[in-house]
């Protein structure tokens, strides 16, 4: 197998070092940046092309589309259009243009499309997915999530003004970049119905972007949620809270762990879960190259990061207008 990375920054290359980890194959990477690229080929030892048609010439079997938001789309085509699978890194795009063309592409050549939501991975969040598909504690009633993370904590090498999210015209703000709690929210719940937002540049940081949101979500169970999401929190906290008819879930993401309250025995069982960053990722990423083989079929594909990011949108436009906001069907 020959797998193109597309973007080699920290995500970008943490695929490489993984890619490599897996024996997954041939693995060739893509920049515009030079002075990256040629950092990147030295340390892993790999072909590298600063141009994109001359990488995807190389026959690839597969790439993964590592780049500033806004670009996904068409970089997206050019892959599928030359007959090899996709792997985008999430969100799927900034807005809907040219999602559902791909989308439509990908099944007419029978290609892959999978988007890295690699939240779904994690042990925690798998654990509590599985809890609430045996229905121990009965119904999902109401939940709550939350991200929170200062900016330039989060990628220390780079300086944070020039990241994609900082910057409106590359696909940034805080809830495009966190949709991953949007997404898993919805996975946990199932399809969202209606979306408010309130939303702002509350910060001193150098952005031109939303750097805080809360979201509500009404899902079409009946269920409500509220997403609270920002890159502004100097500590980092990570963790979601599920009320049920018959207990509570709560998943702690910098804790490790998963608490399940059983109102039948009024007690708390703590269930330690994976705490190495990395293993989901580790995860994600032999899943897709199953994927690619045909042994699989993509627990995120299109057809999900359309859903996520049509959430995500809404989120956006609540907050613009002051209004709720509609999802699909009644």
């Amino acid at each position: 197998m020959k797998i193109l990375v597309i973007g080699c920054g920290s995500i970008g290359e943490r695929h490489i070092r993984n890619l490599r980890g897996l024996s997954a194959g041939e693995i060739i990477a893509c920049d515009t940046d030079r002075k990256r690229l040629s950092a990147i080929g030295k340390k892993y030892k790999i072909q590298t092309y600063a141009d994109l048609g001359r990488a995807l010439s190389k026959n690839v079997d597969a790439a993964l589309v590592c780049t500033p938001t806004n670009t996904h789309i068409p970089i997206a085509r050019k892959v599928i259009d030359s007959g090899a699978h996709v792997f985008i890194e999430k969100p799927l795009s900034h807005n809907l243009k040219g999602v559902d063309d791909l989308i439509d592409r990908a099944r007419k050549k029978n290609l892959a499309i999978f988007v890295g939501y690699n939240l779904r991975f994690h042990p925690g969040l798998v654990l509590v997915k599985r809890l609430l598909e045996k229905g121990e504690i009965g119904k999902v009633l109401s939940a709550r999530a939350e991200f929170g993370q200062y900016l330039p904590d989060w990628r220390p090498l780079q300086d944070y003004r020039r990241s994609y999210t900082a910057r409106k015209m590359l696909g940034g703000g805080i809830i495009l970049d966190s949709s991953h709690e949007l997404g898993y929210m919805r996975w946990l719940l199932g399809e969202v119905k209606e979306v408010s937002c309130f939303a702002g540049k509350l910060s001193r940081l150098v952005t031109d972007v939303e750097d805080t949101a809360r979201v509500l979500l009404k899902f079409r169970s009946g269920s409500i949620a509220s997403v609270s999401l920002d890159f502004i929190r100097r500590d980092y906290s990570r963790n979601c809270e599920l009320i049920c008819e018959e207990g509570s879930i709560i998943w702690d993401y910098p804790g490790a762990l998963v608490k399940i309250y059983s109102a039948k025995n009024k007690k708390w069982r703590v269930i330690k879960v994976g705490s190495d960053p990395n293993e989901m990722y580790v995860r994600e990423m032999r899943h897709f190259i199953r994927c690619v083989q045909g042994k699989e079929s993509p627990l995120s594909d299109g057809k999900e990061g359309k859903k996520t990011l049509e959430i995500a949108l809404a989120a956006k436009k609540s907050a613009e207008t002051g209004k709720i906001v509609r999802i699909g069907r009644d």
